[in-house]
């Protein structure tokens, strides 16, 4: 940077710094002054003249001029901006830190405010920092040659015992699946679980029966409240936790250190890698032993979500990049994250690049469609399936019908068991709907019709519990949301269909005094189930940020899943609950396949994945209305773990590769460039083409990693209305001949202005089965919103 510009940028700030300090002080002056006008203008309707202690007079004009000085001082008020530099350019992180307080030299006026101005510096995988700028002084800083991008930090969300036997990952009279022997149970793989901290004490933590921390570990265990240096140990080797920043407000009731105040982290850690424990339950309920998916599989803890409620916390862009920054100097091998932003992280690319494989949750904002967060090409996105495991709860009526709903009821220590009660009709159960009716000692029949159960049910049982009622049976379209059951303070919530409610309230007409009884819930397990589904909530795509790539990648376990909290056994659902599950499994894969990179861990995953259940029925997906499942709901399928060990073929990238097809993601990106091409020319193992308009052909390569000399044969199912041809449409393989590269052409047999149809195209050998999704849009028009 030349002394002129270096000037001018001075002298900018200066002005700048000048405009904010007088807004500042006018602001008070302001504010008296607008409060007044109100004053008068309030004394004016009544014909009262009001003493004025202020020179303003009530005008429009001057009204204008406030609130441009409002709005003025808003902008000068300083919020939390993440500059990205791009790669290090700096060998020791000191000289990276140093250099970040030189490119903000240019818009603050000294090193002290440089000093409270940085919240982070991101040093070690990648270079960049979060500062509290505004908004003037984050776009001078976005201006610099060196800054890559400068966007305000966004607010990241939270998103077994049963879930490992469904996926084959097995301890049947304590012998393991071959995976799970073959990978040593993903012994002294490391998974790092950025999350809301960790309870150390669970005995999913345990470290008994563990060797040393492998020599390689680099990371620390960050002492802090409720956490000392003996809370790591064989099991959890390195903990930190990342506050600054935080709102004061996230703070409160929680631990400023790593230990987990919420119980999301705790839980997912568990379900990645906790240690076998027999004997687990909640309650009685899902009974039997919980283990993680890489159950000697070592913890890293990386705190950056704050907030004490169950499952509520929430982080920010600043302090989860941060936690990735640590974790690719420590040396994890798998990054767990099962939150959900707005945004696709650099963090998470500078990840892939050093080998680390990063799995992300979906989000639970389905069954709607285009709402798939996380969706960067180089992360495993997960979707969340319903298990073979149910609870169902009996409700015997007063003429002994007898109808099942579902739920998580127990009976407490000193409950005098089941009894018939007075049954009474609440409608939506909102505190309006239940005004005049006595609901007192009575059971409640909800109908959460036509309103999403998620955001009435918690209104209603708070309703019916401030009326003093007994029991709470809601109506609801299927959600997959019977754990929020377990929380009903004391009395039994059951959870049924519409059809079911409408046979609860023939009788109730019927009935001069109609009463019901309802048992505690049950376990049950095996084929009688409909599995797996995908759950209603889990987000579907295609992905708005991503269209040429197809998200998410996977369906995993994530309805009901019995995992720790603090001491006990919790239920949880959620794609958070399903992110673990792949996490484990491939700490399982890069056990068994330690050279193997993040893109070939993906393509096992995804390639070998089911698209049917065991009967050979097609994979359902919950939604409004139920539907054969389509890879905007599951991706390559729902997860096959040990068939994912030996996928035969896996469809590789260098991670340096997404830099020609994501350069103009992020502003100013290094590789931004007129080469860029469409993403669905990147070698994943998907396709998907968002405007078929003209035939297109992309390539795809493919690495044996399976018997040396083998012979492939293509199996298309070309999406309705596109037809799809492949050459050579025969892939022989030797060992002279490992890598193999291919053609797919895909042409629209008509012209229209269509919506996504879906196809495959699977390499078949007679032992191994390879198997990617297709999906295609015929197009028209650009842009062209089908919404009418």
């Amino acid at each position: 940077m030349g002394p002129p510009m270096h000037r001018c940028n001075s002298a900018r700030t200066e002005m700048a710094a000048r405009s904010c300090s007088y807004h500042r002080r006018l602001a008070p002056l302001l504010l008296l002054c607008f409060c007044t006008l109100l004053v008068q203008a309030q004394a004016s309707q009544k014909k009262v003249k009001p003493a004025s202690p202020c020179f303003c007079s009530l005008n429009f004009k001057v009204i204008q001029i406030i609130s441009k000085m409002f709005l003025d001082y808003t902008i000068c008020l300083p919020q939390l901006y993440i500059a990205y530099l791009g790669e290090r350019k700096h060998g020791h992180p000191d000289d990276v830190v140093a250099s970040h307080h030189d490119t903000l030299a240019s818009v603050l006026e000294s090193k002290q405010d440089i000093l409270d101005s940085i919240i982070y510096s991101y040093k070690h995988g990648f270079s960049g920092f979060a500062a509290m700028l505004t908004k003037e002084q984050a776009q001078q800083l976005a201006d610099l040659p060196e800054v890559i991008s400068v966007q305000p930090s966004r607010r990241y969300q939270t998103a077994t015992t049963r879930s490992w036997d469904f996926l084959g990952l097995n301890l049947n009279d304590k012998v393991p699946s071959e995976l799970l022997r073959r990978s040593r149970y993903g012994e002294d793989t490391i998974i790092g679980i950025i999350d809301t901290g960790i309870w150390p004490e669970s005995r999913s933590f345990s470290d008994d029966g563990y060797g040393p921390v492998p020599p390689r570990w680099k990371g620390v265990c960050q002492v802090g409240v409720g956490w000392d240096r003996s809370n790591c140990s064989r099991k959890i080797i390195g903990a930190r936790f990342y506050h600054a920043g935080v709102a004061e407000e996230e703070l409160k009731n929680e631990y400023l250190s790593a230990r987990d105040a919420n119980g999301h982290g705790t839980h997912t850690a568990s379900t990645a890698a906790g240690s076998i424990v027999e004997a687990a339950s909640f309650h009685g309920l899902a009974a039997g032993t919980a283990r993680g998916g890489a159950p000697r599989a070592r913890i890293a803890v990386y705190k950056s979500v704050w907030g004490s409620g169950h499952g509520a916390g929430a982080g920010s862009s600043a302090t989860v990049l941060a936690a990735i920054d640590d974790a690719i100097h420590d040396g994890v091998d798998v990054l767990s994250l099962s939150l959900t932003v707005e945004e696709n992280s650099f963090g998470a690319l500078h990840a892939v690049q050093q080998g680390i494989t990063v799995v992300y949750a979906a989000g639970n904002s389905g069954p709607a469609q285009q709402v798939v967060g996380n969706t960067a090409p180089w992360v495993i996105t997960v979707a969340a399936s319903k298990i073979d495991r149910s609870f169902p709860t009996a409700i015997t009526l007063g003429n002994k019908q007898r109808i099942v709903g579902q739920s998580v009821y127990y009976e407490g220590k000193n409950s005098s068991g089941s009894t018939f009660r007075l049954l009474a009709y609440g409608g939506l159960c909102t505190a309006d709907a239940l005004n005049g009716t006595d609901v007192r000692g009575k059971i409640v029949l909800c109908v959460a019709f036509p309103v999403s159960p998620l955001a009435l049910f918690p209104l209603a049982l708070k309703s019916v519990l401030d009326g003093g009622g007994s029991g709470l049976i809601f109506a609801q379209y299927s959600m997959n949301i019977v754990d929020v059951t377990a929380d009903c303070k004391g009395i039994p919530c059951i959870l049924v269909d519409f059809y079911t409610a409408n046979q609860i309230g023939n009788y109730m007409s019927d009935a001069s005094s109609p009463v019901a009884k309802i048992e505690p819930a049950r376990t049950v397990t095996g084929a009688a189930a409909l599995a797996p589904t995908v759950a209603a909530f889990s987000s579907r795509g295609p992905s708005i940020n991503y269209p040429e790539v197809i998200k998410p990648d996977i369906a995993a376990p994530g309805v009901s899943i019995l995992a720790a909290r603090e001491d006990e056994y919790a239920f949880g659902s959620g794609t958070s609950m399903a992110t673990p599950h792949v996490a484990g499994i491939v700490a399982l894969l890069k056990t068994l396949h330690p050279n193997w990179s993040p893109a070939a861990l993906k393509s096992a995953i995804m390639t070998t994945a089911s698209v049917t259940d065991e009967r050979g029925m097609p994979i359902l997906a919950q939604g409004l209305p139920l539907k054969i499942a389509d890879p905007f709901d599951y991706g390559g399928g729902h997860i096959n773990p040990n068939k994912a060990a030996e996928p035969g073929l896996v469809y590789d990238i260098d991670p340096s590769g997404y830099n020609k097809f994501i350069g103009c993601t992020f502003n100013k990106f290094l590789s931004c460039n007129k080469t860029v091409l469409p993403g669905y020319h990147l070698n994943l193992p998907s396709i998907a083409i968002p405007d078929l308009r003209n035939p297109i052909t992309v390539l795809r390569t493919v690495t044996n990693v399976g018997e040396v000399n083998a012979v492939y044969q293509a199996e298309i199912q070309s999406p309705p209305g596109v037809k799809v041809d492949v050459e050579p449409s025969v892939l022989s393989f030797n060992a002279a001949n490992k890598v193999i590269t291919f053609q797919v052409k895909l042409s629209p047999l008509w012209r229209l202005q269509g919506d996504y149809t879906f196809g495959s195209l699977t390499w078949q050998n007679g032992q191994k089965t390879v198997r990617i999704p297709i999906a295609a849009r015929i197009t028209i028009h650009d842009f062209f919103a089908d919404v009418a």
